[in-house]
């Protein structure tokens, strides 16, 4: 079913030179995917060129269910923008990037109360209040208010958070509340019930999950249907399809929310292994991120970059496509504080990838092996294991 609208991206050439100059991006302006990545984000041997990258073509926002949420194919992750990898952008500037994908079809928002802390939980609010009625709003409990590092899913604290959020957002409902962690001390069956009772309160309309495994799915799920499992998920890292857990999604009818679909930020060419983070850029941490595995992982982009050539797109676009061919249950949330970055990311919905092109990638894909682990290890520590 598509959007009521639809957003028309010019192709002369003479756009094209002039927004390669002016670098100008705007709502209903033709957008070159390049253009998506800042000149200072580029390291200083990128091969790529403005005035050699395609325009966006028409958008047309497809729609997906989520369990019975129905949202855009492409949803917004909206952390970045004010916490996590690299300052905040002004606010202004963030609520024009949230504001803008909504115009350009996103119906679906995904923030945390951990995401700054709470100053993403703000920003998506305030940017949100305007249209509350036209979108979807996911959020997430999970983590000890006092430090944001303990987990905690105690019934009393999921409640407390809700109220917190509701007024952080300034929303009376959340359409989709994720229990960001599992918490080992807290039976999963309790956890549901709690969300059902906040359910029943109206305060809360749909159950999600993150990083769970098929086997604690499974269990919430026979004490309230979860809607949605939101793990990392993107062509370098699969770990979703070997461990069960799209399996049990397919077989339950719960959607699925990609986080990180262009292995946050690696997967769009842009990064290598002389990148420089910025301050507070917490992916410096993160063992893929060494410039080690910087380097030994460029397999992956190097495929991206050779499919983005035939079908006249970028790395980014193709990962994204790549993502929604697997299952129409999938939703990635790429996430960007970067207008031109959100227009690069909503053109993979005019990309199409044939059967023979998804044959040919999964076969190169078996002879490509990830080096270093996705997150730091604090951070994996918190993942459920089997």
């Amino acid at each position: 079913m598509k959007d009521n609208t639809e957003n028309t991206y010019s192709n002369d050439n003479d756009r094209r030179k002039f927004l390669a100059k002016s670098l100008v991006a705007g709502a209903g302006l033709a957008l070159s995917p390049l253009l998506s990545v800042a000149a200072k984000d580029r390291p200083s041997n990128s091969s790529n060129e403005i005035s050699d990258q395609p325009l966006l073509k028409d958008i047309s926002m497809m729609k997906r269910k989520l369990g019975k949420l129905e949202v855009s194919q492409l949803g917004a992750g909206c952390m970045t923008i004010s916490a996590n990898y690299g300052p905040p952008v002004d606010k202004a500037y963030g609520i024009k990037v949230i504001r803008e994908a909504h115009e350009q079809g996103v119906v679906f928002f995904d923030t945390a109360e951990v995401y700054g802390p709470f100053t993403s939980e703000i920003l998506v609010g305030e940017a949100l209040q305007p249209i509350r009625n036209q979108v979807a709003i996911a959020t997430k409990f999970g983590f000890d208010g006092k430090d944001m590092q303990t987990l905690n899913s105690r019934p009393e604290h999921i409640k407390k958070v809700v109220e917190d959020s509701l007024k952080r957002l300034r929303t009376d409902r959340i359409d989709l509340l994720y229990q960001h962690r599992v918490d080992p001390n807290v039976p999963i069956e309790e956890v549901a019930g709690t969300v059902k009772d906040l359910i029943g309160a109206g305060k809360v309309l749909h159950f999600g999950m993150s990083e769970a495994t098929a086997k604690t799915i499974r269990r919430a799920h026979a004490v309230l249907p979860v809607s949605a499992i939101q793990t990392e998920y993107s062509i370098m890292n699969r770990d979703p399809e070997e461990n069960g857990v799209l399996d049990v999604c397919e077989e339950l009818g719960i959607g699925f929310v990609a986080w990180g679909p262009v292995g946050l930020g690696y997967l769009s060419g842009q990064i290598d292994a002389t990148y420089k983070f910025e301050e507070n850029d917490g992916r410096a941490g993160y063992d893929r991120f060494q410039p080690a595995a910087l380097q030994a992982n460029m397999p992956f982009v190097n495929l991206l970059r050779d499919f983005a050539r035939r079908k006249n797109a970028t790395p980014s676009q193709i990962a994204l496509s790549w993502l929604l061919a697997q299952k129409s249950f999938i939703v990635p949330i790429p996430g960007t504080k970067n207008l031109n970055h959100l227009h690069e990311n909503l053109g993979s919905t005019t990309v199409k990838l044939s059967v023979e092109d998804l044959k040919e990638i999964r076969n190169r894909l078996a002879n490509i092996n990830v080096k270093g682990g996705r997150m730091s290890p604090k951070l994996f520590a918190d993942v459920e294991k089997e």
